[in-house]
């Protein structure tokens, strides 16, 4: 079996890949949702990212999609304990920023639709600067003395903010967070690195990263010619008319031919490697497009190698 990874100070144990949820009820149905679920868990895989907002931005969807399909899966194969299950509050439509009683009541109905009493790791979203990192902290802190959340987690959030959050709840003896979800990926690094990276690594935090192939561009199927029908083409297709893309593409392509690997793998043994990373997000529409991703878990690249693609991004 796989080792499982510790998510920073806390006792969960995590699958080195986190599988993303925002495709849930969006690109998949619930049908092929179940089977890249039940594929995920063959594997090995124990970790599953949702938010209550997904997938709000499609046309008919209200938000919540996700995590009602999660909880369906949950339901149906009797295995919430043997999941990590990580939601996230503050973006929901009907439930948008981080006031005390929108987490409180964001999160009665997070744990509705999942179908559990519990949410292993809870994130705020997009931190709202409206409103005091004390007050955030005090409405997540209820949450786990209620039994409600086991542990706590921020993404998208400034170094200062973070570090603020963090004093809060050591000066208050109060729940602490215990993870970060950074956008960070091996064509955008300086959305991590640096403050924020420093920031989680002296607090003992894990770098759970979204975006970590890049809107699918690090999977290697966007190039010069290529036709991709993909809601996230055009993003994608961006990073391949830029010269740090090109570059990355051809490190990924030579490290992947060594190891008889996918260039997706090879893309997420990178990040897996990287400082304070605990297990990138990944998300597959398709059971087909999981292997490639799970395959992080028993790839080693070597230290030669991790050095030619920090360098091809740089």
């Amino acid at each position: 079996m796989t080792s499982l990874r510790k998510l920073g100070s806390s006792d969960l144990q995590v699958f080195p890949l986190a599988l993303g949820g925002n495709v849930f009820g969006w690109t998949a149905d619930e049908a092929q949702s179940f089977a890249v679920l039940d594929a995920y868990a063959a594997a090995g895989g124990n970790f599953i990212d949702t938010a209550d907002a997904y997938s709000a931005w499609v046309p008919g969807n209200e938000g919540g999609e996700s995590e009602t399909v999660i909880g369906k899966w949950l339901a149906a194969r009797s295995n919430r304990s043997d999941i990590v299950v990580a939601t996230k509050v503050g973006a929901h439509p009907s439930y948008k920023g981080l006031s005390a009683t929108n987490i409180k009541a964001a999160a009665e109905e997070s744990l509705r639709r999942l179908g559990t009493d519990h949410i292993d790791l809870y994130y705020t979203h997009f931190d709202d600067e409206t409103v005091p990192v004390e007050e955030i902290i005090t409405a997540l802190d209820k949450l786990v003395k209620e039994g409600k959340v086991r542990e706590i987690a921020a993404s998208n959030i400034s170094p200062g903010r973070l570090q603020a959050s963090l004093d809060f709840s050591e000066r208050e003896g109060l729940a602490r967070y215990v993870a970060l979800q950074p956008h960070y990926n091996l064509v955008s690094r300086d959305t991590y690195e640096g403050e924020l990276q420093e920031t989680a690594a002296r607090a003992g935090l894990a770098a759970v990263p979204y975006f970590a192939l890049a809107s699918g561009f690090l999977t290697g199927k966007y190039r010069p010619g290529a036709s991709v029908e993909s809601a996230r083409a055009e993003k994608a297709g961006e990073y391949l008319g830029s010269e740090r893309g090109q570059k990355v593409l051809a490190a990924l392509d030579k490290v992947a031919q060594g190891h008889d690997a996918e260039v997706a793998t090879v893309a997420l043994a990178w990040l897996a490697s990287r400082p304070t990373v605990a297990a990138p997000i990944a998300s597959a529409r398709t059971v087909e497009q999981l292997p490639a991703l799970v395959a992080v878990a028993d790839l080693r690249l070597t230290e030669q190698e991790l050095a030619e693609l920090t360098e091809a991004s740089a």
